[in-house]
């Protein structure tokens, strides 16, 4: 049972599975991402209903720009067609997009700035639309920024810290994630908010991403629950400064 007093607040999908859920069934793989989109809807309209206040997915990699061109092409024109306004007003959720926005097609690029313009007065919750994203491309690009602020002399270079890392990353808008699943049977992190997921909690499912549904969810946040978030102090620590909270 879902205690709902501890929802995590960010919640990060890797949402694995698309193409085999579809050759399995004797599908072309893009009918697996089609399927994918209706989880997408799913899950959350589920997360704005539980009062989870951000959801980020992983929806395209820079490394997919190297699967064959058909499907990278099938893959964009999804983008298109399925993030709608509608999925967005009817959950009244904002939605937000992290990635290298210079290799997005015209199209593609001006659909999302106009879907982040339209919904940006939503509060109910941040979905945030991982496309062209890579972890090391964002740390990259977030070195690129500070060396640059640093040589116009914006930026003292011995100051340079964690936050400062943190304040220049693409997805600077959102906390970090509490909880992030993958679905689909693979249990790596495949460049996904490799810094943002220092102290995450971590949950792998072998269904894929298109069985995926709300009861699913909930196994996946009640796993979360189950688990003590210590952050590097000690058990008797934590369990004293819940003490001193309650008190």
């Amino acid at each position: 049972m879902i205690d709902k007093n501890r929802i995590p607040q960010h919640i990060a999908i890797i949402m694995d599975g698309n193409g085999r859920w579809a050759m399995e069934r004797g599908k072309v793989r893009t009918e697996g991402h089609v399927a994918g989109v209706e989880t997408v809807k799913k899950i959350t309209a589920e997360c704005t209903r539980l009062g989870v206040k951000y959801l980020t997915l992983y929806a395209f990699s820079t490394e997919n720009w190297n699967r064959p061109q058909e499907e990278v092409a099938a893959l964009m024109t999804l983008v298109l067609t399925s993030l709608t306004e509608e999925l967005f007003d009817k959950n009244q959720v904002r939605m937000r997009m992290i990635g290298d926005r210079s290799r997005l097609p015209k199209d593609v690029l001006e659909k999302m700035e106009w879907l982040e313009d339209h919904t940006s007065g939503y509060e109910r919750m941040t979905v945030t639309i991982a496309l062209s994203y890579s972890s090391r491309w964002e740390l990259t690009d977030a070195v690129r920024k500070i060396a640059k602020e640093v040589r116009e002399g914006k930026l003292d270079a011995d100051a340079v810290c964690e936050q400062t890392i943190t304040e220049h990353l693409d997805s600077s808008f959102q906390p970090d994630p509490d909880l992030l699943i993958r679905t689909g049977g693979e249990q790596r992190i495949s460049n996904y908010l490799l810094w943002q997921i220092a102290y995450s909690e971590l949950y792998f499912t072998g269904v894929y991403w298109p069985d995926f549904d709300e009861e699913q969810l909930h196994k996946a946040i009640e796993n979360f629950q189950s688990k003590q978030r210590r952050y590097g102090k000690t058990e008797a620590q934590i369990e004293q400064e819940e003490k001193e909270k309650r008190i």
